[in-house]
């Protein structure tokens, strides 16, 4: 792989050599300081060789060009002989002076990154920066590489499980350091207690040898003197790091109640700027973390438990959470804020089902390896929980919001869960938080193991968009989470489906009679209909290709590394194109199949590859192996690739069944009501006095969006009509979806009588305004450009990164 990437803008490198050594379970404990803004403490990873760890020489392995001595060069520890008894006595307090290697005089330059320039350092993985594993020439030793940025790594240290007390009950050989991992990691599911709490007391082992290691841009290089091969190195290493101010995988920003907190949300590097892992979706593991910050925060993650704070001294407290199903590294998910759990103002027992009665036993768990994925306690397997509809949940937000959540989302919590119950069957994930995240979180939604984010802008209005994106966030438990995609290229696995079922789960948690869910879904289906063709309109070809990498789909570098293609671009945060195709794809296939046919499969999809990566050929394979012959119509992999994933622009048969289909009942009403305002506009300020008032239907808040589109395509709209519209239909109060429309027109008509509601929006509505900054600056009007630049300056502070880069590139 010989690329040339603009590490600002193209593609992500996955540099962790996954086919030599994987992570089958991570220790995090760490402590969150806000004064300096930094999360620090240690990791400790439990490996097990990867299918390539063959003696140097193999010619699977990848080997170095002759300047590779030079390019790697790695700190040598002089002898340490004061083993780490217990890594929790490491304060969030000390300085980053206070780490020493124990080496006389060395000193913490983790935070450099090399001399290599960034166009060396991100074209990866055929630079000898990035290849220097088993087969390196000059060098006998095996080279573990993580992916790891933005990070000031401390020391890296081998763990003396060893000494754990008690080891000797659980394996034969207790003096053997890698066959203890082995046998740990290698614990059957019904016993994952006791392997969990086994992970927890190795890693408060004491340290029994400093590792060489380095760092670059995107990795962290570890060497152990002696060990040639994957098998030879350590399975049990302690990292001591610390996190930037800066880093990219988490934010620290300021809730809607002006404090202090701090969230990972979601970033294009995934998690490597919050702790050196390996980020390729291959590598599946474990974790479990304790995580301690003052007493006044709350510490949310991604755990399969409801964690509790543990008070430890005076004003600090400790949360400790964990999960038992292997998944990638980037669904790692933490919030540290001063959050209030949200609870109805009455609550039925009957609707929430307490997490004692689900909680999962070990003889639920004695048969999970009938499933196809590696074994671990799988709920698919569990008779409770497959029956179970509403998993337990909470919901948290700044205190300010607790209205609008019991009004407005709290409700819609068990019926959305219940819903997709109906859709999928069983919850893949025993338990839900939902945070109300800050206002510069870059989306609408982001799911993640046993806790989904939202944005504050799902709250207004009435609760439609709140329910769609909770529905689509809900989605993704089963796909992007459960049944993740092997290749991060073919987002349409997770997205695609997302977004077909938001609208399948909306429709069965408002209850709504067939006819009426049809309605609904056409009307959506006409709305994204139209956001595709603007998309495919404004954004450049290769940004559109749902399989970017094609027959090379899912292929890798010997040592498993690869490259995300455009996965640094940050224009591709606010592209909806791998929604949008694959939402109409697999519309398309459901309406070939008949819902019920392929809903019916779709279970059956999801029962077969659960706790597994796929590939787009492994779900169609299959769809087409279970539909019958006279339904498949022509229908083959090799032409969906064709049609569907492999191509840039509308799909051609999208395109032929849009030009054929009529305007839904829904969206025939929108029409007339366009005509009702044309009329509207067109009369004159002074009418005759027997001329009719127009009377106006009111609308749903889909149907709103469809009419605001309609007038954007008005060549002119007189303030007076603005005004009324306005008035008619409330659009200050209405959803996000809505109120953003609502500003294209009055930017598009610079009607300066609502550019208060403009400003608004693009301070509270931050994950949906960017498209505005743009309309404002594109006028030419100084006094828009003025009120951009304005709005900016305020938000910029703690804007989201990516969002403020393409911004400022439209302001500057």
């Amino acid at each position: 792989m010989d690329m040339k990437l603009d590490p600002s803008r193209d593609d992500l490198p996955l540099l962790a050599n996954t086919s030599h050594i994987l992570v089958k379970h991570y220790v995090l404990d760490l402590d969150v300081d806000f004064e300096s803004q930094v999360i620090e403490g240690t990791i400790v990873l439990f490996f097990e060789p990867g299918n390539r760890f063959e003696k140097e020489g193999s010619p699977t392995e990848e080997t170095c060009p002759s300047e590779a001595n030079e390019a790697c060069k790695f700190r040598t520890p002089e002898p340490c002989h004061i083993p780490v008894t217990d890594t929790r006595t490491f304060s969030s307090k000390v300085g980053c002076h206070d780490f020493v290697i124990c080496g006389k005089g060395e000193k913490d330059t983790s935070g450099k990154d090399g001399n290599h320039d960034n166009r060396e350092q991100a074209s990866g993985i055929s630079s000898s920066k990035y290849c220097c594993d088993t087969g390196n020439p000059g060098s006998e030793d095996f080279l573990l590489v993580l992916d790891c940025c933005d990070l000031s790594v401390v020391k890296v240290e081998e763990v003396d499980v060893a000494a754990v007390p008690g080891i000797e009950k659980f394996t034969r050989s207790p003096k053997l350091r890698n066959q203890i991992v082995r046998e740990l990691v290698a614990l059957p599911a019904d016993r994952w207690r006791e392997q969990l709490d086994c992970y927890a007391r190795c890693s408060q082992a004491p340290g029994c040898g400093e590792l060489l290691f380095d760092t670059d841009t995107w990795s962290l290089q570890i060497r152990k003197t002696g060990a040639q091969t994957a098998t030879d190195f350590p399975h049990a290493i302690r990292i001591r790091y610390r996190t930037k101010p800066q880093g990219r995988s988490v934010t620290w920003t300021s809730d809607q109640s002006g404090r202090p907190c701090v969230y990972t949300m979601g970033s294009p590097i995934n998690n490597r700027a919050l702790f050196p892992c390996q980020e390729p979706p291959v590598a599946m593991s474990t974790w479990q973390a304790t995580v301690r910050a003052a007493a006044s925060f709350v510490v949310l993650m991604s755990g399969e438990n409801s964690a509790k704070p543990t008070q430890l001294r005076e004003g600090c407290s400790s949360w400790h959470y964990y999960v038992t199903m292997p998944m990638p590294a980037s669904t790692f998910t933490i919030a540290v804020g001063s959050w209030t759990e949200m609870k109805p103002e009455t609550s039925s027992s009957d609707d929430l089902a307490t997490e004692r009665s689900f909680s999962p036993s070990e003889a639920d768990f004695r048969y999970a390896g009938i499933c196809g994925h590696m074994e671990y306690p799988c709920r698919f397997q569990n008779a409770s929980a497959t029956t179970q509809e509403i998993i337990p949940h909470r919901v948290f937000a700044p205190l300010c919001l607790q209205g609008a959540c019991q009004e407005t989302l709290l409700p819609l919590v068990p019926a959305c869960l219940a819903a997709a119950h109906s859709i999928l069957g069983t919850h893949p994930f025993s338990r839900l938080d939902v945070l109300i995240v800050p206002a510069n979180f870059p989306s609408l939604g982001m799911a993640s193991p046993h806790i989904i984010f939202l944005s504050q802008s799902t709250l207004p209005g009435r609760s439609h968009l709140c329910g769609t994106r909770l529905c689509h966030e809900i989605a993704h438990a089963w796909f992007g989470l459960a049944l993740g995609a092997r290749d991060w290229t073919e987002e349409w696995l997770s997205e695609g489906f997302a977004t077909h079922l938001e609208d399948v789960f909306w429709a069965r948690a408002q209850q709504l009679a067939p006819h009426e869910a049809q309605e609904q879904q056409e009307l959506r289906a006409g709305l994204r209909w139209r956001r595709l063709q603007d998309e495919v309109q404004n954004s450049p070809q290769e940004m559109q290709v749902l399989r970017p990498n094609k027959e090379k789909t899912g292929h890798v570098s010997d040592s498993g590394s690869s490259v995300i293609k455009h996965g640094l671009n940050p224009e591709k945060v606010f592209m909806q194109v791998h929604y949008l195709k694959g939402y109409f794809l697999l519309r398309f296939l459901a309406q070939r199949l008949g819902d019920d046919t392929y809903f019916s499969f779709l279970r059956k999809f999801v029962h077969t590859y659960h706790g597994q990566l796929i590939l787009s050929q492994d779900f169609l394979q299959m769809l087409l192996e279970n539909i019958p012959e006279e339904k498949r119509l022509e229908l083959s992999v090799e032409n969906i690739f064709r049609d569907w994933l492999e191509s840039s622009g509308i799909p051609q048969p999208l395109q032929r069944e849009r030009q054929a289909g009529a305007e839904c009942g829904l969206a025939r009403q929108v029409s007339a009501e366009v005509a009702k305002w044309v009329r509207v506009n067109r009369r004159p300020r002074k009418r005759k006095r027997r001329e009719t008032e127009e009377v106006f239907e009111e609308l749903l808040p889909d149907q709103l969006v469809l009419l605001l589109e309609h007038l954007l395509e008005q060549k002119t709209l007189s303030p007076r009509t603005l005004q009324s519209l306005e008035r008619t239909y409330r659009l200050p109060e209405q959803d996000a979806e809505v109120r953003h429309r609502w500003c294209e027109l009055v930017v598009k008509h610079r009607h300066t009588g609502a550019y208060r509601d403009v400003e608004r929006f693009l301070q509270e509505d931050q994950a949906m305004g960017i498209y505005l900054y743009g309309e404002l600056m594109v006028s030419e009007d100084a006094r828009q450009q003025c009120l951009a630049r304005r709005c900016f300056e305020l938000s910029r502070e703690h804007m989201d990164r990516s969002s403020a880069q393409v911004v400022a590139e439209m302001l500057f």
